[in-house]
């Protein structure tokens, strides 16, 4: 636990936080995230929404049906409605977009299933972190929004996802986050998942033709 020392005159206020708030970090767009440490790790406190790779190139913008097909990159917003979703819960992104190694800023990656892990050992377990990780109340999240204090300040939010049927669903009602490591049967995705009506960070398998939120970590 990290402890802050505020000198205000001669007086000492010690002020014990679970978490130390951080400063941003600007991707290649200039599109800048509020940072958040929690134990070790140094986490985005907002979903990504870049549309360019790290190195400046673009990744496609996929609208149309195609999405369940294709075996390329690319992303979207939810509904295909930017100015509704995106700015709030920010892009869903395909596992090849994720697995290009290249998606986060420089200096920052997208989590590994382990590092997912040791987030949520730090937090108590995977019963209890995601009402720790969650934004309070129901501007985003849909009631009763269970268990939901966002102690840490991640502010965790419910982008819902698109799927291979090429259907976005349960924005408002559930969160999904890729990890970069594969699933334990090697085929799908290890993702993480938080949803409004209890206090889990549900680790799942997650298809590689989804989309869905990205939180990057530094390295």
């Amino acid at each position: 636990m990290k402890r802050i020392h505020l000198a205000i005159g001669c007086i000492i206020i010690f002020a014990a936080f679970p978490f130390v708030v951080n400063s941003q970090v600007t991707d290649i767009e200039g599109n800048t995230y509020k940072t958040i440490q929690i134990g070790s790790q140094i986490w985005m406190a907002e979903n990504l929404r870049t549309t360019k790779y790290n190195n400046g190139s673009d990744i496609p913008l996929v609208s149309g049906s195609e999405w369940c097909t294709m075996e390329t990159h690319g992303y979207c917003w939810y509904n295909n409605d930017l100015k509704i979703f995106g700015k709030v819960y920010g892009a869903l992104y395909n596992w090849n977009t994720v697995n290009s190694g290249n998606l986060c800023p420089y200096g920052w990656h997208v989590p590994t299933d382990a590092e997912w892990t040791t987030l949520s050992d730090y937090l108590g377990g995977e019963k209890s972190a995601g009402g720790l990780l969650k934004e309070s109340g129901t501007k985003h999240w849909k009631s009763p929004n269970s268990g939901a204090t966002n102690k840490y300040r991640f502010s965790a939010l419910p982008g819902g996802g698109r799927w291979v049927v090429d259907r976005f669903d349960l924005n408002g009602r559930r969160g999904y986050w890729w990890s970069s490591s594969l699933f334990d049967d090697n085929i799908d995705v290890a993702i993480r998942v938080i949803q409004f009506d209890d206090s889990l960070l549900k680790r799942a398998p997650g298809l590689k033709g989804s989309g869905f939120s990205v939180r990057c970590i530094k390295d």
